[in-house]
């Protein structure tokens, strides 16, 4: 999975989705496009579980339900939650063609370069990750990013700790860019748990961020790093927390909830729990570190854009018409002081205080293996 799997993606992909792409280029995918869509949306779902996946419980309510707010892909997405566990999860979940459908264009092919800057100028973020680490192993040798995209968190964090050498393992090319720009020392590209039994206790430390939420089983891939990390080692997690009171107050506009990309968000409790019954004990939690202050301007950003005509994009039948493009750009116009109203309570009265009020957008786990 790439390094876009985070919720972050709100801030800078926001503002940049309405950028023009090539309209020859979406000509040439639209074709591939009408015909995925006119064989029926059906087999982009699995069947409807009756079962929480983290406890196995059968109290299940529903509690979300929304569409593409990003792509505009078409469909309808259901989360689920757990009674007894919390835990919040896609309920029907997508199949492997669903999957490659909603993810096609998203990260890479026309949602690359957005998506690329977007991660490229994210280096404070990065280092600050980096930087949580110290207290427990300032000098780790090895270091594993999981879900590393293009390597940016790898570039970042070598300026926190330029001894060690950092890997990039990646469902994509973009896993092997990164080790041709020189952002990872090796390359690993496929599923993290079907890799896991050649990596075995190699890395001091193993990162995933923004990842087990986008994964089918989280569960697996939690194994696959307690294979990876060496005795003594860390596991870093951040993910996004379904218990922020945000996840609440705006709904459906919530970035994070990232339909129909994130298939399970976890509750902290539930997260601490698994890493012990698989041998890590959780060094650190941290909510205020992990937060990241766009929910505001997220918000406002996928109500506009929904509010707003489409731009063109290669799953429509036709591009728009001048109308239709005329209107767009005037209703995005008007809605900048919005954006901006929405940027400043963000970044200054919110992101002070934004554990203190339940509304960190985030938590990150520090786990040392026994």
């Amino acid at each position: 999975m790439s390094e876009a799997r985070e919720q972050e993606t709100g801030a800078r992909a926001a503002r940049t989705h309405g950028a023009r792409t090539n309209p020859s280029r979406i000509a040439a995918l639209r074709p591939a496009y009408r015909a995925d869509l006119d064989a029926g949306t059906d087999r982009f779902f699995a069947p409807r579980r009756t079962t929480c996946p983290w406890c196995s419980s059968g109290r299940l309510t529903r509690r979300l339900r929304t569409t593409d707010l990003l792509q505009h892909k078409p469909g309808r997405f259901t989360l689920d939650r757990c009674a007894d566990c919390g835990h919040v999860f896609q309920n029907p979940q997508l199949t492997p063609a669903g999957l490659e459908f909603y993810y096609r264009d998203f990260y890479d092919g026309l949602g690359e370069q957005r998506m690329s800057g977007t991660f490229g100028g994210r280096g404070a973020m990065y280092r600050s990750r980096a930087e949580a680490l110290l207290p427990y192993d300032p000098a780790p040798k090895t270091w594993l990013d999981v879900g590393t995209g293009h390597g940016h968190f790898c570039a970042a964090a070598r300026a926190v700790l330029p001894g060690t050498s950092f890997d990039g393992l990646d469902f994509t090319d973009g896993v092997e860019l990164a080790a041709r720009e020189g952002r990872v020392d090796h390359a690993h590209r496929g599923s993290f748990p079907d890799l896991a039994p050649g990596l075995t206790a190699r890395y001091d430390v193993v990162s995933m961020f923004h990842y087990l939420e986008h994964s089918t089983d989280p569960d697996r891939e939690l194994r696959a790093a307690h294979r990876a990390v060496r005795p003594g080692g860390h596991l870093l997690i951040e993910v996004p927390d379904p218990e922020s009171r945000y996840a609440r107050l705006l709904g459906r506009w919530w970035l994070p909830w990232l339909q129909p990309q994130h298939l399970h968000l976890m509750p902290v409790a539930n997260l601490r729990r698994r890493l012990n019954e698989l041998g890590f004990t959780v060094v650190a939690e941290q909510h205020a570190e992990a937060h990241d202050p766009v929910d505001l301007l997220a918000a406002v950003w996928l109500a506009l854009d929904h509010a707003a005509p489409r731009e063109d994009a290669p799953w429509l039948p036709e591009p728009p018409g001048a109308l239709r493009r005329a209107t767009r750009t005037a209703l995005l116009l008007a809605g900048v002081p919005a954006l901006l109203t929405a940027t400043l309570l963000d970044r200054l009265a919110v992101r002070p205080l934004s554990h203190r009020l339940g509304l960190s957008n985030s938590y990150r786990l520090t786990a040392r293996r026994a």
